[in-house]
């Protein structure tokens, strides 16, 4: 059944929920915390096409083999962002404040996420060939008082939890594709029609599907891998329009039942280490080292962390109490062991030789001495040239377009490519790539021979 599949792959579909949470070292006041919401968001249209750092549309399209009466199902997956106030008693009543001690316990504002699924009901293929299907993606607002007591049953504070009203919708349509075989594009796009104010990014994430991923799962038809595509599928997987995500196949490995579009770039068939005891919410995350990092917080930063959010004091909770059996299970594991029935044969004695990368292994070559014909200059070592940066150049290259410089050496790398070393010709930069014995290299191609050369 293909909600058992959705179900299978429900450990790395939280994964990507919750991808960026919260970041290392858990706390609110972390800088890398202070920017978060940044995977899979859908924002309102209006603040999409005002301000543009974010879409208010994500769109799936894959292929999908169709057999006699094939069918889809569709889950969307998502977060909403929940603003958690924490507020003290005053006089004058409860006022908003960024913490509260309440006798050693520390309570801190911070955003928190609700989960949330829409299940599109299972879709006959012939039906969406004839027509898109529509469904409302409508999440009202919610407003939560839990009040905070000290040992004596006082009232001190209360924690105020929100949601403000998010409105979508899910569009699933099927374009029959021709061919040799009877192929099926599968386009799911999700929108925000959300209404917005323009009062800053936090209220945008508040109005905002975030984290936001597709599962589709096939009845009767089995859907192509768009990383590795048979042949004549490849003309139509380049045409697929996928934006913001990426879908792969998931599930046991050589299964195509079920396909995971996803936010977050994966490769077919994803699986979370069983090694994994629990989430850190960080990008790759490497768990051995993240927990050895929170293993070394100060008491006074786990006190923050855990007053966060509950889900970072779980991670912190786990990090204190992991027994060393499992934490010992997080350096490393053989997935699987090869056959050695045989000793490898002794290598058989060779005569000393240079290394590759000293100039003795050739004789040939010298660095110093060798040209390369640029525009029908001999290009060597003495040689004036304006550098054109040009080869995908990054910022640093950008910033030298148009400066003189004196080529200092003619190189190849290991692959046999030449590159032209130099010293840039300024009073500011003059002497500093000699002095740490470094150069600046360009392609051929990337310098211009002054008249005049040497």
């Amino acid at each position: 059944m293909t909600g058992d599949r959705f179900e299978a792959a429900r450990k790395v579909a939280d994964a990507v929920l919750y991808e960026g949470y919260v970041l290392y070292p858990y706390r609110a006041s972390a800088r890398k915390n202070q920017l978060r919401w940044q995977f899979g968001v859908v924002a309102p249209r209006p603040f999409a096409e005002s301000d543009g750092s974010e879409d208010w549309t994500m769109q799936t399209e894959c292929l999908l083999e169709a057999g006699a009466a094939p069918e889809l199902h569709v889950r969307v997956r998502l977060l909403r962002v929940q603003q958690r106030q924490v507020e003290r008693l005053a006089a004058a009543g409860f006022e908003p404040v960024e913490s509260l001690e309440v006798e050693g316990a520390l309570l801190t504002s911070w955003d928190e996420a609700v989960e949330h699924e829409v299940d599109v009901p299972r879709l006959p293929v012939a039906g969406l060939l004839t027509g898109e299907r529509v469904v409302p993606l409508e999440l009202g607002a919610d407003r939560q008082v839990e009040q905070v007591f000290d040992s004596g049953g006082g009232v001190v504070g209360r924690l105020v939890r929100s949601l403000q009203p998010v409105s979508g919708s899910v569009r699933v349509a099927a374009e029959a594709v021709p061919g040799p075989s009877p192929l099926v594009k599968v386009r799911v796009r999700v929108e925000n029609h959300t209404a917005w104010a323009g009062t800053g990014r936090d209220e945008m994430a508040r109005r905002s599907f975030i984290a936001v991923h597709t599962l589709l799962g096939a009845r009767d038809g089995a859907f192509i891998s768009l990383a590795d595509p048979p042949a004549y599928a490849r003309p139509v997987v380049a045409a697929c329009s996928n934006v913001h995500t990426w879908p792969v196949l998931i599930g046991e490995v050589g299964q195509r039942d079920v396909v995971l579009s996803s936010p977050v770039i994966l490769a077919d068939y994803p699986e979370v280490a069983p090694e994994s005891p629990g989430d850190m919410f960080d990008a790759t995350e490497v768990d051995e080292i993240l927990a050895l990092r929170v293993m070394t917080l100060t008491e006074d930063e786990k006190r923050e962390a855990r007053s966060t959010d509950p889900r970072a004091a779980a991670i912190v909770d786990r990090c204190d109490l992991m027994p060393e059996e499992v934490f010992g299970r997080l350096h490393g594991a053989v997935r699987y062991l090869r056959d050695a029935t045989e000793p490898p044969p002794e290598p058989e004695p060779q005569p000393e030789a240079a290394p590759w990368w000293d100039p003795a292994a050739d004789a040939a070559v010298d660095p110093f001495e060798d040209r390369v014909w640029v525009g029908g200059v001999a290009v060597g070592r003495g040689t004036r040239v304006l550098l054109r940066p040009n080869r995908r150049a990054d910022a640093h290259d950008l910033f030298l377009a148009g400066r003189q410089a004196r080529v200092e050496a003619v190189v190849e790398d290991v692959d046999g490519n030449t590159h032209v070393a130099v010293r840039v010709l300024d009073d500011a930069l003059d002497g500093y790539d000699l002095g740490h014995g470094r150069y600046l290299y360009f392609s051929p191609d990337e310098v211009e021979p002054t008249v005049g050369a040497e």
